[in-house]
């Protein structure tokens, strides 16, 4: 396995905009990654999996896929793919078998289209003729809806719509050969009786570490009604739970524990594993009710039992099993549940009412065979899929929600044999089959448009006056590899996430995915490359900025463009992201229009003051009345550092900057009265937050109950950035020394030092010691560079597309120990990181903002910032052309 880069790409970045080919990634092993490859068309994105063929957390909103695509079989066996090859058309797979086959298969969604193609190709690199049997599972487990598209979706299940993060990942590792088993949490959960909580991806104790792997709150939409949550009114007697062996791993006292639809009732966690048995008898106190009985754990995927109108349901990973038991009220119920390995049963009294179904046995889709293609339908939804095949099957068979497609083939020595499958869905039966076999009788040409497409869009992000941005990028020419291959892969992340459909006539850029996330866009990721947007769409960003404004954004992180409303809870960056997101589209767009425009009842100026001078209401005495708290709960400011709360330096840094910005428009403005005490205000700010400074390159931290110090780098980027100016020589040194001496490791860096003694609690490949989220190698290169140290700012950017793992920048960056001993960085699967994420612009960002030193303030010349010049040149870095001015 290798994951050396083509040798064409070594000379990346002298001629100007290099090929897509060289930009794009490169083959590497199964054995090196942690996170597969993603897909994405400009209107939809979805996850290759272990084997061949198969895709899951497919979604192209109003459409979502549930489980996964199918997988496909040579002789018998499916083959687990060795090498990945991701392109922004499409991901390569490939399996070398040692009797000399070569299976090779091409995965696509074509662009803007709702289509799915397969090519699949089996060389005989031996030297006798081989004969081999194919066949190809196919799902298209489709549903059609227009709400639910939260950070969490919601993806189809059997029973419903919602988001089950957890069943699906278990079920995605079963591909290529896994674990065939997906049914059980292997985590420990506490056995909860009464109403659930509110479901997300929880941590099953409130005060446990702050980790990716099981901490995620509710992040939905508002469009849905939600679930209702209650338990029951009745009572629970003899709990009992036994392991395999007979051996009891939880009793519960043996007088009657009521139940009631509000209350809950938390007993001791196990975990569930095969030949274990729940058992207690149940009373309901009331007729016709519904409600939850029991769960374990308090995870969507988690085992629970309850009524529906006072009939008994079993419900695990993603499923739910109703029964026609209705239970009489005021009388004692034995109840019991076999966990199996591959199934959970239901007994009431002794006899079974409920045994869960592996999800290949769906009652919701049904397939039927049509002139040699396979349709599907959602019973559900207005949802249709159908399956062509280019090369037809020698047999195509159809059982309950899937099918098969069988050939048999010779393929002489040296020879190929060649298949191509096309799925298309939509809501008009006759359309979607149409379409599927239109794709299928020229399906060369039509991967061929897909292919040409993307290289059309990368063009025209480097051409003025181009059909499909409002704006453009500059070229950047340089005799230095590394930095060209971070700028310019950083403006193919930024291409990678453009979405054109879900806001028609406003291209979006969502935050990341594919596990998440089909319509989400942060607020705090998307100024990690304001930059950029600003000069690539203009006209977008001036959009999405009066849309998001008018919203409630000091309670979330984020929107849900497809319906257009407010997502998640309230972030400490948002003044910081808002500001820079506005100031930056202004300042290099010249459009100073837009500050006297109104949305969400204010202007945008209004908005402007209320985000840039936001420290005012919330100073504490507490904490010394002067810089901004910022409260007390985590999940507002880094999610994973418990003790990262109150006073912090990171972001009071960002509020001396705008502060400072806000007192140059003013100036602009003829408001010299308001740009006095602007400017009195952020010396202010200024002389508090330097008092943090704990030495050594950390800061204090300030709460009412006492402080801390931390050596975090988001307290160095936006203090580099704020303080540059005025900070002691001795200081800028110790900072930029601690960023080289503690962050900065395996062609990446860790976002908090690794012998900070709150490291250990939080163990985050994003924002903890394990790893960097990826905007902080961008925004360190920044601070660096602001702070002198423009050397080691190239050096570190210099390095970075070592770590996209054969693609581009996941939200969590890991650092890991390679074969040889050394550390490297790679892609981040563990927990609910995502694959790709936005902010992997940053590097590129940092190139301008960095490197070239274009840093748009309203703070400078008087609030009116001077015109980009067409060319810009740096000796020893390169050269900007095309660059503005920007109409």
């Amino acid at each position: 396995m290798t994951t050396k880069t083509d040798a064409r790409a070594v000379g990346i970045g002298r001629t100007g905009v290099p090929d897509l080919d060289d930009v794009a990634g490169h083959w590497v092993g199964a054995d090196e990654i942690a996170h597969l490859p993603s897909l994405r068309n400009q209107q939809g994105q979805a996850h290759v999996n272990h084997d061949l063929t198969s895709l899951s957390w497919l979604a192209a909103p109003p459409f979502t896929f549930g489980y996964h695509t199918g997988e496909l079989y040579l002789d018998g066996h499916v083959p687990a793919a060795q090498r990945f090859l991701w392109k922004p058309w499409g991901v390569l797979r490939e399996h070398r078998r040692h009797d000399g086959l070569l299976l090779t298969s091409d995965t696509r969604m074509a662009l803007s289209r709702d289509l799915l193609l397969w090519r699949i190709e089996i060389s005989n690199e031996s030297g006798e003729a081989r004969s081999v049997e194919l066949a190809q599972d196919l799902f298209a487990m489709a549903a059609h809806s227009e709400v639910g598209y939260g950070w969490l979706y919601d993806g189809p299940w059997n029973h419903g719509m919602h988001h089950d993060f957890m069943a699906l990942e278990r079920i995605r590792a079963t591909t290529g050969g896994g674990e065939p088993h997906y049914l059980l949490s292997p985590a420990p959960r506490r056995l909860r009786l009464g109403k659930p909580r509110v479901p997300g991806i929880q941590r099953d104790e409130d005060h446990g570490p702050m980790l990716l792997d099981d901490a995620l709150p509710a992040h939905v939409s508002h469009d849905k009604e939600p679930e209702p949550r209650a338990g029951v009114a009745g009572a629970v007697r003899g709990l009992r739970v036994a392991g395999a062996d007979g051996e009891v791993i939880l009793r519960a006292a043996d007088e009657p524990i009521a139940l009631t639809p509000d209350g809950e009732t938390t007993l001791a966690p196990f975990v569930l594993s095969p030949g274990l048995t729940i058992e207690f008898e149940l009373r309901l106190d009331t007729a016709g009710r519904s409600g939850t009985v029991l769960t374990h754990g308090n995870h969507p995927d988690s085992l629970q039992i309850g009524v529906d109108d006072g009939r008994l349901w079993l419900g695990i990973t993603g499923e739910r099993e109703s029964t026609d038991t209705e239970l009489p009220v005021g009388d004692w119920q034995h109840v019991r549940v076999d966990v199996e390995a591959d199934r959970v049963v239901l007994r009431l009294a002794g006899s079974e009412i409920a045994r869960t179904r592996h999800w290949t046995e769906s009652r919701r889709w049904a397939s039927r065979i049509e002139d040699g293609t396979v349709a599907f339908a959602d019973s559900r939804s207005p949802a249709h899929a159908v399956y062509a095949f280019a090369g037809p099957p020698g047999e195509l068979q159809t059982e309950g929600a899937g099918g098969r497609a069988r050939w048999s083939r010779l393929i002489e020595p040296g020879g190929s044999v060649t298949i191509g499958v096309a799925c298309a869905y939509g809501t008009d039966a006759d359309a979607v089959s149409a379409q599927a076999r239109a794709a299928a009788e020229d399906f060369e040409a039509t991967t061929h448009a897909g292919e040409e497409g993307w290289r059309r869009l990368w063009a025209g992000m480097f051409t003025p006056g181009n059909p499909d941005f409002s704006g453009h990028l500059p070229t950047f020419t340089t005799e230095d590899p590394g930095l060209a291959r971070t700028y310019y892969m950083g403006a193919l992340q930024a291409l990678y996430l453009r979405n054109i459909r879900i806001r028609p006539g406003e291209p979006v850029f969502l935050t990341g995915g594919p596990r998440l996330g089909p319509t989400t866009t942060y607020f705090w990721d998307h100024c990690e490359w304001s930059r950029l947007y600003a000069l690539l769409e203009p006209a977008g960003l001036r959009s999405w900025l009066l849309r998001v404004l008018a919203g409630p954004y000091r309670d979330s992180f984020g929107v849900e463009n497809l319906g257009g409303g407010p997502l998640g809870n309230a972030y400490s960056s948002t003044d910081y992201a808002l500001f820079r997101l506005i100031e930056h589209y202004v300042c290099v767009s010249g459009d100073f229009a837009l500050l006297g425009e109104t949305t969400g009842g204010t202007t945008v100026l209004g908005h402007l003051e209320r985000l840039g001078l936001g420290w005012r209401e919330r100073r504490s005495p507490a904490t010394g009345g002067v810089l901004a708290d910022f409260g007390a709960d985590p999940w507002q400011l880094l999610e994973c550092v418990p003790t990262y709360t109150g006073v912090v330096a990171s972001f009071n840094g960002a509020y001396v900057a705008s502060t400072r910005s806000l007192a140059g428009l003013y100036r602009r403005l003829g408001r010299d009265e308001d740009a006095d005490r602007a400017e009195a205000e952020a010396g202010q700010l200024a002389d508090a937050l330097t008092d943090l400074y704990a030495g050594s390159g950390r800061w204090q931290i300030l709460r009412p109950d006492g402080t801390d110090s931390i050596g975090h780098c988001l307290d160095f980027g936006l203090v580099a950035v704020a303080l540059h100016g005025e900070l002691p020589d001795g200081i800028r040194r110790e900072m930029a020394d601690f960023v080289t001496g503690r962050l900065l490791v395996g062609g990446w860096m860790r976002a908090l030092s690794p012998d900070d003694p709150i490291a250990a609690a939080s163990d985050r490949p994003d924002h903890g010691a394990a790893g960097a989220f990826a905007a902080w190698p961008g925004v360190t290169a920044h601070g660096l560079a602001r702070l002198g140290y423009r050397d080691r700012a190239i050096a570190l950017l210099r390095d970075l597309s070592s770590a996209a793992s054969g693609g581009l920048w996941g939200q969590a960056m890991e650092i890991v120990t390679g074969a040889d001993g050394r550390y490297r960085a790679r892609v981040a699967e563990r927990g609910t990181a995502t694959r790709d994420n936005i902010a992997g612009a940053a590097g590129a960002e940092a190139v301008l903002s960095a490197l070239f030193d274009i840093n748009p303030t309203f703070a400078t010349g008087g609030g009116a910032p001077a015109l980009l010049p067409a060319t810009l040149s740096v000796e020893g870095v390169g050269t900007l052309t095309q660059l503005g001015p920007v109409a």
